[in-house]
């Protein structure tokens, strides 16, 4: 089965859904997570692409409200 194609908000570069991050709001919080219920917002797994969501507040458009980003997410993307 081919898995389905997202959108990374960052880069807006396709690709299949397991390639990337999937971020939901929470209780006006961005939560990382594959299997949380509710809209989701992909980024691909490099930091360029989750600053540049996070500079063109990709994830308050594409979640269709807006979130608190907590700055530790960035280390989803570093290791650290």
């Amino acid at each position: 089965m081919i898995p389905p194609v997202r959108t990374c908000v960052g880069c807006g570069r396709k690709a299949p859904q397991p390639e990337l991050l999937r971020f939901t709001a929470r209780e006006g919080h961005l939560v990382p997570g594959r299997q949380e219920p509710g809209r989701g917002a992909y980024t691909c797994p490099r930091l360029a692409c989750w600053e540049r969501a996070l500079a063109g507040r990709g994830f308050n458009r594409v979640l269709r409200r807006n979130v608190r980003i907590d700055p530790d997410l960035a280390r989803l993307y570093t290791g650290r």
